[in-house]
């Protein structure tokens, strides 16, 4: 006789968690979207202006590193951006084409090597496990500046005095937790120059006027902000956690943490809009160098949806200035 596994919860079509603990993350939404999800494989060569390969680290971290090509006898470094993923700390791989997609164009456009971090995922893994992950990626990129690790591409093209943080919805909060590690210790001879939160996953317990009033979208729900939080969250917290509301009374005072120069990107028809200010107002009342980025009409990691970047001009429109936005503040710093 066939048993059948007991379904416990189930995510927005992303995600399916079962009684025995067994977590299948099989795409069942519209299959139209599907390719989003698919992994691209890594490629020495070149296309279209940039060259992929997947490392080990370690035995327990695994990464994607995007290097733009260059002209031979440009013998300058280029900028590192350490990237950590969204999907709400429970989906999502670093070699999704959703990614791909769009740090290819950036890596290619910031003339900046993108590595990005195959984050462990809840609920196998709650937090802080990705903080942990994107940590140790850091602190690997120190081993490499440092000469006690090796990686070719890095050694040879890679200018550790500018390594930026970008992270895209829930990976905008690992930016800031990321940071805040970092501030603790001494990276020299590596220096973390920036931090760009993408649409960061910052809410609070009780819902904001934007979660109620303003509508969903293909990237965010209500469903799968509350699901994926009970997940991820460690077991009996809840979203005023310090990693989700890192502008609460529960979290360190924003304005002890050593961090580097932000830019907080937010799309202005985003759910979560109303707390992601109220974190860029704390930070400037903490003092900390922030900048904001808007992006007029868009909703939550609009730039990650490639059918509406082909086929709606204004999205396209937007994910073009938001990449020239993140571009002009390497360049800045």
């Amino acid at each position: 006789m066939v048993c059948q596994k007991v379904l416990v919860d189930e995510v927005s079509g992303w995600l399916r968690v079962f009684a025995d603990g067994s977590v299948d993350r099989t795409w069942t939404g519209p299959p139209q979207v599907q390719f989003l999800t698919e992994p691209v494989a890594p490629h020495d060569e070149f296309i279209d202006g940039v060259a992929t390969r997947d490392v080990c680290a370690n035995e327990n971290l695994r990464l994607r590193i995007y290097l733009p090509e260059t002209n031979p006898e440009d013998s300058l470094k280029l900028p590192v951006i350490l990237h950590l993923h969204g999907g709400g700390f429970c989906i999502s791989q670093a070699d999704w084409y959703m990614y791909y997609q769009m740090y290819t164009k950036l890596a290619r456009s910031a003339k900046a090597i993108c590595i990005s971090v195959y984050l462990r995922l809840a609920p196998e893994h709650r937090l802080p496990a990705p903080i942990i992950d994107g940590f140790s990626a850091l602190l690997w990129l120190r081993s490499v500046a440092q000469g006690d690790s090796y990686e070719q591409w890095l050694v040879s093209h890679a200018d550790f005095n500018r390594v930026f943080l970008i992270g895209d919805s829930s990976g905008g909060n690992l930016v800031h937790e990321v940071a805040a590690r970092a501030g603790k210790v001494d990276l020299s001879p590596l220096k973390l120059a920036g931090g760009i939160p993408i649409h960061p996953g910052f809410v609070r317990s009780v819902r904001s006027r934007s979660e109620l009033e303003q509508p969903e979208s293909p990237m965010l729900t209500l469903d799968m902000v509350d699901k994926f939080l009970s997940l991820a969250l460690p077991l009996g917290s809840t979203k005023d956690h310090p990693i989700t509301c890192p502008m609460g009374s529960g979290a360190p005072s924003l304005d002890t943490l050593k961090l580097p120069p932000f830019l907080l990107c937010i799309a202005e028809m985003d759910m979560i809009i109303d707390t992601e200010m109220e974190y860029y107002d704390s930070m400037k009342r903490a003092k900390k160098d922030v900048e904001l980025l808007i992006s007029p009409g868009m909703s939550h990691s609009f730039y990650l949806n490639k059918i509406a970047v082909d086929m709606d001009p204004q999205t396209a429109e937007q994910t073009e200035a938001l990449i020239s936005g993140i571009k002009n503040f390497i360049n800045n710093h």
